[in-house]
């Protein structure tokens, strides 16, 4: 308290012509000063993050086969979830930031016990999960269904190549490190694949069909493609096998049916069988 020459005395705020009220003023305004700037910042990068969204495939492959499809639609539904459920919560951040952004040293009104708001919480993100849960499955019995077929192909992965071999004809095609095989199927028609490795892991992947599966040695693995269009498709080894893995390539060309049945039948020369090509291994080595 300072004294006046009169000899009554003021306060310290009431002498400072800047006084409480003018200073959570300017606090107030320094608030939304910064409120406005992140907004704007939100408005510039907002554009800049979405470009690298491609609508509506999300950064996946349409799938050629019918079991591609139906892996897509199940990207496209859980990128969709988490998409409107990482919007709703930061819409929810954004709201509680702003809505009660400290405006003075007095402490808020303090509530609890929402049970409705609880159990909402609560039950919402499990009945969410259980959604996704009940279409993954669905879709994984769509994608594993083996039913039988009239075309069948044996695949074989090793270090570095592929060998696919049609049983009914006999007719084999192989391919090592800079020599990619192609492995041809007919469109519009189931085809079974047995796929096996001959000596370590690799992985057979086609990336336009969203599939993947392990060729491991001693266990066959077992699936079906049903491709929609003619065309080539190129394909990879996914797993790190060894020195020559990068080039470990090979194609899948569908073809009519009738274009099918006419290549299948060619004669191809002498090529080893997977029995012959296995021995071939185990007596020379990998990569031989």
């Amino acid at each position: 308290m300072d004294p006046r020459p009169d000899g009554t005395r003021i306060s310290a705020a009431s002498a400072d012509p800047a006084g409480p009220g003018r200073r959570t003023e300017a606090a107030g305004h320094d608030l939304r000063k910064r409120a406005r700037r992140v907004l704007l910042a939100l408005v510039v990068l907002a554009p800049i993050v979405l470009a690298g969204c491609q609508l509506p495939t999300f950064g996946a492959f349409r799938g050629a086969t019918t079991q591609g499809q139906d892996a897509f639609k199940l990207w496209q539904g859980f990128f969709i979830a988490g998409l409107v459920v990482g919007g709703f919560v930061l819409v929810l951040i954004v709201w509680a930031v702003f809505r009660y952004r400290r405006r003075s040293d007095q402490v808020p009104r303090q509530t609890q016990y929402r049970p409705f708001i609880e159990v909402l919480y609560t039950v919402i993100p499990i009945l969410i999960v259980a959604g996704l849960f009940v279409f993954t499955v669905i879709t994984e019995n769509e994608v594993d269904a083996v039913p039988s077929t009239k075309v069948t192909i044996d695949v074989t992965a090793f270090q570095w190549g592929w060998q696919f071999y049609y049983p009914a004809t006999g007719k084999v095609v192989i391919g090592q490190t800079l020599q990619q095989p192609q492995m041809v199927l007919p469109v519009n028609e189931p085809v079974t694949i047995h796929l096996e490795s001959a000596d370590v892991f690799h992985g057979f992947y086609v990336p336009a069909f969203n599939f993947s599966r392990y060729a491991a040695p001693g266990y066959v693995n077992t699936f079906n493609f049903n491709v929609l269009h003619t065309g080539v498709y190129r394909g990879q080894c996914t797993q790190l096998c060894g020195l020559y893995h990068s080039l470990m390539l090979f194609s899948v060309k569908a073809v009519t049916p009738a274009t099918f049945e006419r290549w299948v039948h060619q004669t191809s020369g002498h090529q080893p069988t997977i029995g012959q090509l296995k021995n071939q291994i185990r007596a020379n080595g990998p990569g031989a």
